[in-house]
């Protein structure tokens, strides 16, 4: 670069990216983290004088860019630079001591300091009287230095959780509990403008730009920046939600296995929300985004998650008396819901680090929090503490691991019996992904108590002070915290309709289990046992009615699938076994774009129909297999061939057979494959072709969609070398 009194600037890019861990990014650009420094040489056109010559730099980030907001910063060598009193975020240049100044030959280490604003940067000198542009540069967070709110100490941790680009997802419900590979991506192909682009759309940005840049010095405002940007409830965001059955004008959301193609497509769509999410593949994304910024980040998956609309910490589910699951409540128990934790400081809760280390950051749009559809960062110490009245979004988190879930039978004669109250099955299995491999790792107790502990029952009750009490009520629904807390509360205590007492229920108890006979899988029938026993010493004859519902993961029924009705007689000391088919003819047009079906049984003691049983039982159907094998010599720019199995398990032609294949470093984003038409019981084997691009341990996605099935995925991971 030829700049008049310059001859040259260097910016060793490769050592500098290297250094700073960047140049899986791109040794293209200049790309550092703060609190590090790094190296540019300058050559001058003539000698530089120390005694009495003077280099001033500027570094500039935003377009209002000003010394007290952070966002500009004059410094130089000797650094003697005139500059703010109130000056943050301050900048320092030295010469390097390999600097040949009577040569004019500078070689300066530059270090931007650990709280200066993340962003993208110009760089500039003034030489004498003359100002020129040195470079372009983009300054990340640092979780390698102490100085850095990101500081990470465990270098492995800090691999997986920041560097990384692959990962797994958790996904089921109930005891199932099914890993999803997942491509991160977050050092493809232009993934640094994409996520600082994805800063300048958010709202506080378009309200106030200048404060807005100098926030992004903290990793707190940046979590919760992002948390809102990845889903596009609020405006210019990337990822619109769909939880229903149609997604025509888009793809549907378990189509998708990694974050960077939904990125890149909101970026050259000139910021268009990409059609369609839910909560893994928002989950996703936002971790792709954390972890390119330079935020430790993990996606973490909570099984029988609670959406607490009403804000008093329980769950209220009714059934009518056929066993039908209805609508009435706006609560709901997800089978499973996936969030992020990003790794952050947490001085703005207490000045002690107490409240420091892992975050819970959710950027599926719920509910609004200070008028936006974002949630977090909130401490996970201050979940497992209960402490309800702290920022962000603590009430909500915690009760979607803790609340207590309430089961009502709504009668025909309008009266509600409470049936049971269940404290334990909220909040179980919080998984994520082990350091340095595949295994889950089960994180439960980094938000909760043991269940059934005197300790969780009174962290319960301590939360339940905090909300009733405190001063604040973080999120809403409209209106004052005061008027919502209000309508919380009563809702919660006011006595419902005809409701009847535990202590109306009948003294004999009846014990309801189901049991599966075979794996739940799509294609074949769905075979299980209900079995009934009692405590009582007489015969009793009751009406059992049982009810098949395809249930949305979040909860809600979307459709009643087949209804049986029946009268049986339980024996003394006898079970009472109820075989239960549901056949895949019956089930399968329901199915299409769901995993999960409800079976319900409400039983009426005949003798006396006061007494009503019920019970409820989520099944989990796992797809059919498909197989994926690699062959070829696994080096960069050579040729390997992947090839792929499956077998029509279903006695209908599988018609629109789409294969999909996508994997960062070894296809560029992703590669669609249409297949014929695949006759019941017939096998298809494809082969493709692809050249890896990157080194390293990489994943190869494979994704098969089908009229009868949707998005059956599978993968395998491949080393490649140099």
């Amino acid at each position: 670069m030829s700049l008049d009194w310059f001859t040259e600037v260097e910016l060793h890019r490769e050592t500098n990216n290297k250094e700073h861990r960047t140049s899986e990014i791109s040794v293209e650009e200049l790309i550092v983290r703060r609190g590090q420094s790094f190296k540019l040489t300058l050559k001058l056109a003539q000698p530089f004088k120390s005694g009495f010559d003077q280099l001033t730099m500027t570094a500039e980030t935003g377009n209002y860019p000003s010394e007290d907001l952070g966002t500009r910063s004059r410094f130089g060598v000797p650094d003697k630079v005139p500059r703010s009193a109130s000056a943050k975020a301050v900048w320092k240049a030295e010469l390097h001591k390999s600097s040949s100044p009577e040569t004019g030959i500078l070689i300066l280490i530059i270090t931007p300091p650990a709280d200066t604003p993340i962003g993208e940067y110009k760089l500039s000198a003034r030489h004498k009287d003359k100002e020129k542009k040195l470079a372009n540069l983009s300054v990340l967070f640092n979780p390698w230095i102490p100085d850095d709110w990101v500081f990470m100490p465990n270098e492995a941790e800090r691999q997986e959780y920041v560097m990384n680009e692959q990962g797994l997802i958790y996904r089921g419900g109930g005891s199932f509990i099914s890993p999803m590979s997942w491509d991160f991506g977050q050092f493809e192909k232009d993934m640094v403008k994409i996520c600082m682009k994805l800063l300048d759309k958010n709202i506080k940005h378009w309200l106030n730009p200048a404060d807005d840049v100098s926030a992004r010095c903290n990793p707190i405002y940046v979590s919760r920046v992002v948390s809102a940007m990845i889903n596009s409830a609020d405006e210019g965001g990337i990822l619109m939600g769909n939880w229903g059955n149609d997604f025509s004008g888009g793809l549907a959301p378990t189509h998708w296995s990694g974050s960077y193609v939904i990125l890149k497509k909101w970026y050259e769509s000139y910021y268009q929300p990409v059609k369609f999410g839910q909560c893994w593949v928002f989950a996703g994304v936002m971790c792709s985004v954390m972890r390119l910024l330079g935020i430790p980040c993990r996606v973490v998956t909570n099984f029988q998650s609670a959406h607490d609309t009403n804000k008093n910490l329980t769950i209220d589910t009714y059934f009518d008396s056929k066993g039908v699951k209805k609508k009435e409540s706006s609560d709901s128990i997800w089978n499973f819901h996936v969030w992020v934790e990003g790794w952050m400081k947490r001085p703005d809760l207490a000045e002690d680090g107490k409240y420091d280390g892992w975050q819970v950051v959710d950027p599926t749009p719920q509910e609004r929090s200070e008028d936006i559809f974002c949630c977090g960062p909130t401490s996970l110490v201050a979940i497992l503490n209960g402490e309800t009245d702290l920022k962000y979004d603590v009430p909500f988190v915690f009760a979607e691991v803790n609340a207590d879930s309430v089961y009502w039978l709504d009668k025909s004669d309008g009266s509600k019996v409470k049936i049971f109250t269940d404290t334990k099955t909220v909040g179980q299995n919080i998984s994520t992904k082990s350091v340095g491999s595949n295994k889950r790792m089960d994180i439960t107790d980094t938000y909760k108590h043991k269940e059934g502990t005197a300790k969780e029952r009174n962290v319960f009750k301590y939360a339940i002070d905090k909300l009733e009490n405190g001063t604040m009520l973080p999120r809403n629904i409209g209106g004052t915290a005061a008027r919502v807390m209000s309508e919380a509360l009563e809702m919660n205590d006011e006595t419902r309709p005809n409701e009847r007492t535990p202590s109306s229920l009948p003294q004999s108890q009846l014990l309801i289990r189901f049991e599966e006979v075979s794996k739940p899988e799509k294609g074949k029938d769905v075979n299980l046992k209900l079995i009934v026993s009692s405590d009582s010493n007489i015969p009793k004859t009751f009406s059992i009615n049982i009810s098949v519902q395809r249930m949305m993961y979040t909860g809600q029924p979307t459709g009643n699938i087949q209804t049986e009705v029946m009268e049986q007689k339980l024996l003394p000391g006898k079970d009472l076994t109820i075989p239960i088919l549901v056949p895949f003819s019956t089930y399968h047009k329901y199915m299409i774009h769901s995993q999960t079906m409800s079976i319900t049984t409400v039983i009426t003691d005949l003798r006396n129909k006061e007494n009503v049983y019920l019970a409820s039982n989520r099944v989990v159907l796992t797809n059919p297999p498909i197989s994926i094998t690699v062959s070829g010599v696994s080096r960069v720019n050579q040729e390997m061939t992947a090839e792929v199995v499956f077998m029509n398990p279903v006695n209908e032609t599988l018609r629109n057979c789409i294969l999909t294949l996508s994997g960062c470093g070894l296809l560029i984003g992703e590669e669609n494959t249409e297949l014929p038409n695949l006759l019941p019981n017939n096998r298809v084997r494809v082969k493709i072709v692809f050249v890896p691009h990157k080194i390293g341990e990489r994943t190869l996605l494979v994704n098969f969609s089908c009229t009868a099935f949707r998005d059956i995925k599978t993968s395998c991971t491949v080393n490649i070398k140099p």
